[in-house]
């Protein structure tokens, strides 16, 4: 019989060598460590790859992740969940996940159902909104949490108010060296007889590297002897976006100030066994970093640890490690201080070694026998608070923590409010009104629906009957001279329109591109992509931003199952840009929206360039969408926190007066549309809550603590008056609910089918 007492497998999660950065070092170093100290335990990685094919990782290596794949983190969760993992020690660096600010990892940490330790490589002092969100959801995620300087402690308590009691203070782990005279390693190097002065890490701008350079031509002035060596190949990314052009820079610099002859680089990623003998060679090593916000240095602690004395810039962990003669620090960017410094302790042999003694007797305490040790408490916590966490939660598990429940699809309205033309635009309370017609926007939109209900597994009779009326529909609005839909159809079939408006034409646009990307029916998606690729050409000629984007909404999901269409693809780029020009013309840093006003249907514009984004990769482009996005959220939640859209009786100018009333259901549709986009591109619960928050808005959760949805009759009022509802039933709203209620009952779906509940945050 299994004791639960005792940890058995213990899964590294990170980067891990061969890949080339301090995150996979460290990973690499610990998970020796563990193992080494306990045999007994399985230990074993999961890393994560910021290249296409990964690295030809050890068998150390179980699994991999690749960084910007969302849905590769939930299979991990899974693997580590299938392999009855004891604790999971998680590596975190905003910067190595996938996401915006690395937002992805929290998706995996939600599915877990063992402990998680995770050690915190940067804390951030003074965080961006987003950067905050993530890192609170962490440590909330996060059994115990690892820091290796007090001031690293004390941030996570001030600034991000983690729980003191979950915090361990654990030194980076360092070689087991001896203190030995640099001269013994010298002759490896060809540097013998010179005095060495040593900087390793990887290559980047923010090392400050040529402010040890500006300080040499003093140092030689007196020291004629010393040479300086910059170990390290250029960062991977540094390597990826410019090239080799700091090193060259460097190297010019060098020559300029005439020291070409005192100085080495060596641009070698180098092992662990080399690097000991280049650190062993140095008289004094110097980290000449320029930002203060740095909250643990490896390269530092290795040197410090075999007994160097160091100079270096007063960045966190120098300020921390280097206090009470251990090292010497000087101000950022200061080339003078920093010549002036390393002369000083060149001149002082007593001060010099008595600085390494210090830095050596306590570097005893960082060994890696050691960390592996700390470490092994920590785990060990983790598994009783645990423990503890899981007994009180199922003790305790109050109406808040339930998953949410929600109505169910009840389509008896709809289907009153459709005939074999279509769906009819307006009702008279919930009886149809025949004098109004019919029109494109609503049928558009009861596609979309029944695409959407076919993968709810709703009755597929009923489904396709809905899908062929509204397609239908949809192919007769279209114009074949003009190459523009109509909208407006009276009751005895005539168009009252010429052309129908851009917004209309983007709506339509929009459903096409879902019946082409999700329709099971080979027909559907034929009938779809003909009408799609004669009406997309109109799209760039258009002036309205909400055309654009239901247009870039539609060609993400016409894109889903042909990707390959370059036409498509160049549209996509070319309103993607419109959009993000847009804003850049629009925006004022109290008001980052695309327009001067916000009307309708809001959010589909951050939606539009949320999935534009996501899909190209283009960084900028998502994180637009999810600024403005969050801007819109922000702004359309009340001080009770209940969701208040922007009312259609005068809008919200820049610089006017909001109305708050007349609300309509089609901007709670679009909020939650865009939320739940959001938090599949991000994994970052909060933008869930969002979406539930702007559903509940249907449901009573607002101004008036009314219900929009009638569960009677199955339709949705038109919307929310300053005094009461409107009693009428029309199609936009009750399509407006029912889209709403499906894609929420799909999200849940989806979160459900890892761990068989929804995760909600306090």
């Amino acid at each position: 019989m299994r004791d639960d007492s005792k940890i058995r497998k213990i899964a590294f999660l990170g980067d891990h060598l061969p890949r080339k950065c301090g995150i996979a070092t460290f990973t690499s170093d610990l998970l020796a460590a563990v193992a080494s100290a306990h045999p007994q335990i399985q230990c074993f990685a999961v890393s994560v790859n910021d290249v296409p094919g990964g690295y030809e990782y050890p068998e150390v290596v179980r699994f991999e992740i690749e960084e910007q794949d969302l849905s590769s983190y939930l299979r991990a969760a899974d693997f580590l969940n299938i392999n009855n993992v004891d604790v999971v020690c998680l590596q975190h660096e905003f910067g190595i996940f996938g996401g915006p600010v690395g937002g992805h990892v929290l998706a995996l940490l939600r599915e877990l159902r063992m402990p998680v330790v995770t050690t915190l490589h940067t804390i951030l002092r003074e965080p961006k909104a987003d950067q905050r969100r993530v890192m609170q959801q962490l440590i909330s995620l996060s059994t115990r949490l690892v820091t290796m300087t007090e001031r690293g402690r004390q941030m996570l308590e001030e600034v991000y108010q983690a729980p003191p009691g979950k915090i361990d203070l654990i030194p980076h782990g360092i070689p087991d060296v001896g203190f030995v005279d640099p001269t013994y390693f010298k002759d490896q190097f060809g540097v013998e007889g010179r005095v060495v002065l040593l900087t390793f890490g990887l290559l980047s701008p923010n090392k400050g590297i040529e402010n040890v350079l500006n300080a040499l031509p003093q140092i030689l002035a007196e020291f004629p002897e010393v040479v300086y060596i910059v170990l390290g190949a250029t960062h991977p990314n540094e390597l990826r976006e410019h090239g080799e052009a700091y090193r060259v820079s460097l190297e010019l610099l060098a020559k300029r100030n005439k020291v070409a002859r005192n100085v080495i680089f060596y641009n070698q990623f180098v092992d662990l066994e080399n690097l000991k003998e280049f650190i062993g060679a140095a008289d004094l090593y110097i980290t000449p970093y320029l930002n203060e916000a740095q909250i643990t240095s490896g390269t530092l602690a290795y040197a410090f640890g075999a007994g160097k004395a160091v100079v270096s810039t007063p960045y966190w962990h120098a300020a921390e490690l280097l206090a009470d003669d251990r090292g010497v620090l000087v101000p950022f960017g200061d080339a003078p201080a920093i010549a002036r410094e390393v002369i000083a302790l060149l001149r002082d042999d007593t001060r010099r070694h008595a600085i390494r003694k210090n830095a050596y007797r306590i570097g005893r305490d960082m060994i890696w026998s050691n960390v592996a040790e700390m470490y092994l408490r920590s785990f060990e916590c983790s598994r009783l608070d645990g423990a503890a966490r899981s007994r009180k939660f199922l003790a305790t598990r109050t109406l808040d923590q339930k998953p949410r429940e929600l109505p169910a699809m009840k389509l008896s309205h709809l289907a009153r409010m459709t005939d074999s033309t279509g769906v009819y635009q307006h009702a008279v309370f919930s009886v149809p009104n025949f004098s109004e017609g019919y029109c494109t926007d609503d049928n558009a939109r009861a596609f979309v629906l029944s695409v959407l209900l076919g993968e709810l597994g709703e009755d597929p009779e009923r489904v396709r009957t809905l899908a062929t009326t509204s397609a239908a529909f949809l192919h007769h609005a279209f114009d074949h001279e003009t190459k523009r839909f109509h909208n407006h159809l009276s009751f005895d079939r005539r168009w009252l329109d010429e052309q129908g408006s851009e917004d209309c034409h983007g709506r339509a646009l929009w459903a096409l591109g879902v019946g082409v990307g999700r329709s099971p029916f080979r027909s559907f998606q034929m009938m779809a992509g003909q009408l799609f690729a004669l009406a997309l050409p109109a799209l760039t000629g258009f002036a309205s931003p909400r055309a654009w984007a239901f247009g870039l909404i539609g060609i993400h999901e016409y894109l889903r199952r042909l990707s390959g269409d370059s036409l498509v693809n160049q549209t996509r780029e070319t309103l993607t840009c419109r959009l993000m020009e847009r804003f850049e013309a629009s925006a004022h840093p109290d008001w980052p929206w695309f327009e001067g006003e916000l009307s309708y249907d809001n959010a589909k514009l951050s939606h539009a360039l949320i999935v534009s984004g996501k899909a190209t990769g283009q960084r900028a482009v998502l994180e637009r969408g999810l600024l403005t996005l969050g801007w819109l959220t922000e702004l359309q939640t009340s001080e009770k926190g209940h969701f208040r859209p922007i009312g259609s009786n005068g809008f919200y100018p820049r610089g006017g007066t909001r109305a708050n009333f007349d609300q309509q259901p089609v901007e709670a549709q679009a909020t939650v549309s865009a939320c739940l986009e959001a938090y599949r591109a991000t994994a970052d619960v909060a933008w869930y809550e969002h979406a539930q928050r702007a559903f509940d808005w249907f449901i009573g959760w607002n101004d008036l603590g009314l219900e929009l949805y009638s569960p009677e009759t199955g339709g949705c009022r038109d919307g929310l008056h300053v005094d009461r509802v409107n009693g009428n039933q029309g199609a936009e709203s009750t399509l407006a609910f029912l889209l709403s209620l499906a894609e929420m009952q799909l999200a849940q779906n989806v979160m459900t089918s890892f761990t068989g509940s929804i995760v909600v945050a306090d």
